[in-house]
């Protein structure tokens, strides 16, 4: 078995759970804002917004477009999709979900578990993550994540982002991390896992949903309790 030391996780749908904590952002923002006056039910809201996001993320890792786009575009098109004009989208809801969403503390099923069980085999955690850094600090605040890791490096650290050779880089010489003895562990294949793997680092690919691929990687888990079985 490969003698890995340090362990870097991806935070957004990796160890915080943004689906349940979107969700729940999204319903107090509905009745906030009294959507309904608009036809659309809060389930609709939910997944279409969810849609969006999901998409424009996609887009945003391809570098199709930029980060004031994603979080300015985000409910205008979820609003066109509903069939209501961006003109009736409240003024202060990007902003409001922005301040709100991130203070949400739901985790996957079982990251205390194994962050816990990482810290007492002396491994040196850390989070790479695309996210936006006003968000994420506050994210791993409120939800606990906070004291198990050593750093957080973000895209606006480097200008770069996941897959891009150079966050990788900034993140393995900002931390001492040699690529051999790293691993990285993150749901997206292309941001996360081949990111890494083009590093020459450990790679898993976190899939609760037990997604299709054809892609070769080295470690493939559903939940993150089995990552006793790697480290």
């Amino acid at each position: 078995m490969q003698h890995y030391k340090s362990v870097f996780f991806d935070l957004d749908h990796t160890l915080w759970d943004f689906d349940k904590n979107c969700a729940e952002t999204l319903h107090e923002l509905y009745h906030l804002y009294e959507l309904e006056q608009f036809g659309f039910s809060i389930a609709d809201f939910q997944t279409t917004y969810r849609f969006i996001n999901d998409t424009m993320w996609a887009g945003f890792h391809r570098n199709e477009i930029t980060k004031e786009q994603l979080r300015t575009e985000r409910f205008p098109r979820t609003f066109t999709v509903l069939g209501i004009e961006n003109s009736k989208v409240p003024i202060k809801l990007d902003t409001h979900f922005i301040e709100l969403c991130p203070t949400k503390p739901h985790v996957h099923v079982n990251t205390f578990e194994i962050l816990e069980y990482l810290k007492s085999k002396d491994y040196a955690l850390h989070i790479i993550t695309n996210g936006f850094s006003e968000t994420q600090y506050v994210k791993m605040k409120y939800s606990g994540l906070e004291k198990f890791f050593e750093s957080l490096i973000h895209a606006d650290h480097t200008g770069f982002k996941k897959p891009e050779p150079e966050i990788f880089d900034y993140a393995l010489s900002t931390t001492n991390s040699k690529a051999e003895t790293s691993i990285m562990i993150g749901d997206d294949i292309f941001a996360d896992v081949l990111g890494a793997k083009k590093m020459g680092m450990g790679n898993v690919f976190y899939n609760p949903d037990k997604k299709t691929h054809s892609e070769e990687i080295q470690y493939e888990i559903s939940n993150l309790i089995e990552l006793k079985e790697i480290l």
